[in-house]
């Protein structure tokens, strides 16, 4: 029994277009230096929401970059 395709609609086609892909690695990256800048956050006397904030801010603003440039 013969299969066409990989059960994807469309055929066999790539899951992520390259620059789906590149966003998803460097929105990796963000995450990791927005966990880190909660860390040094904490560590520095913050309060955990704060350092919540600050983490979650560097993310956000690391993966809108990558967006863009690599857009």
């Amino acid at each position: 029994m013969s299969r066409s395709g990989s059960g994807r609609p469309g055929g066999g086609g790539p899951l992520l277009t390259q620059r789906a892909a590149i966003v998803f690695l460097l929105a990796a990256l963000a995450a990791l230096a927005g966990a880190g800048a909660g860390v040094l956050a904490a560590l520095a006397g913050s309060a955990w929401p704060v350092a919540v904030s600050a983490g979650t801010g560097t993310a956000a603003s690391g993966v809108l970059f990558f967006k863009e440039i690599i857009g």
